[in-house]
């Protein structure tokens, strides 16, 4: 499918159904696919992401994945009250990207009708690439992983305790990310952060981050093998999946292509440490529905999560524990490897904006 066409279905499901929430305010895109021109195809694995803006969240979790017009969605909703202070949402590394004004094609509202999107970002387009609001998304990024992975509670159940480490760990790419000014996306976060750090010869970096989560000699027969067995967890966790989590609409048919079949291509593509981060995430998240809802299940589904975290150098509590510690004293050297991005991201666009 293309982009466009995707956006299309994204703008129609926001007029059918979206704009008929109580409280909405408005809806616009955001996601790894944002920066993709309108006749580019939606890359395998990939979805179409969608804000819909309301003055308050209705009780359960967020719509989630699903089909619309042959369209993979994912749909969450965000209170108005969080984009109301534009410099909040500069400072915001997770909003403020949204509503830049450089590099979307075609822009990102689906819906305004108010004119407040549309005033916001006119806004945030101008100071975007401000170095000050920079820092300060950057700062953000890294106050995340400070507070997560200081308050790691090594008591919890196994699975939620991973994604406790797993996360947070994942976002010092963040922090590198946003020095680049670019998209800070989630599945592919190490493959993005690879391809920045590397067009800056920080491929030293690079290997660091890898080493925090614990891939960098994955081989790619390892990880596909890992890969199958998430397949068999996946396509036996989502016929028993009851109880509700915030990302169960990421564990179900629909959203297979992402999970496993964007995974599989990437693989082959020889990026097997970049994927390896939405292995371990997505084996987490299915054993958490399997505790809640089949745990008979998941003990028999056990020994391949337990095989793809020893690949990682983690098979205990104390493992967690050690590798928080270690992410939390590389933070130094993340934060130097975002400075010199930043500092050549930015030189590059002020010589770009002068010629």
């Amino acid at each position: 499918m293309l982009v466009g066409d995707a956006r299309a279905a994204a703008t129609d499901w926001v007029t059918r159904h979206g704009s008929r929430l109580p409280g909405f305010r408005g809806a616009y895109l955001t996601g790894s696919t944002l920066t993709l021109p309108p006749g580019a195809e939606v890359p395998v694995g990939s979805d179409t992401d969608v804000m819909v803006v309301l003055d308050t969240l209705p009780e359960g979790h967020k719509p989630g994945k699903f089909l619309h017009r042959g369209a993979l969605l994912e749909v969450s909703y965000l209170p108005h009250a969080r984009l109301a202070d534009p410099e909040a949402v500069l400072g915001s590394y997770h909003l403020a990207g949204a509503f830049r004004t450089d590099v979307v094609p075609g822009g990102t509202l689906l819906a305004d009708p108010y004119g407040e999107l549309a005033r916001l970002r006119a806004t945030v387009g101008r100071a975007f690439a401000d170095p000050r609001w920079v820092r300060r998304r950057r700062a953000e990024a890294r106050g995340n992983v400070e507070r997560a992975l200081t308050g790691l509670d090594t008591t919890a159940p196994w699975p939620r305790l991973v994604t406790s480490w797993l996360f947070p760990t994942g976002v010092t790419t963040h922090v590198v990310l946003v020095a680049g000014l670019r998209n800070p996306t989630v599945r592919l976060r190490y493959l993005a952060v690879r391809d920045l750090l590397l067009s800056h010869g920080l491929g030293d970096a690079y290997d660091g981050l890898l080493r925090l989560l614990g891939c960098q000699d994955l081989t790619a027969r390892r990880a596909e093998e890992h890969l199958h067995a998430l397949a068999r967890t996946f396509d036996a966790t989502a016929p028993v999946a009851r109880t509700p989590f915030p990302f169960s609409s990421d564990l179900t048919p629909a959203a297979r292509p992402i999970a496993i079949d964007g995974s599989l291509r990437l693989i082959r593509a020889g990026r097997q440490r970049e994927v390896m981060f939405w292995i371990a995430a997505t084996f987490a998240r299915c054993h958490m529905v399997l505790d809640a809802d089949a745990p008979g299940l998941g003990r028999e589904l056990a020994p391949a999560f337990d095989a793809a975290l020893a690949d990682l150098g983690i098979a205990s509590a104390a493992d967690l524990a050690a590798r928080a510690r270690a992410v939390l004293a590389h933070l130094p050297a993340v934060e130097e490897a975002a400075e010199r991005v930043q500092a050549a991201t930015l030189a590059g666009k002020a010589g770009a904006a002068a010629g």
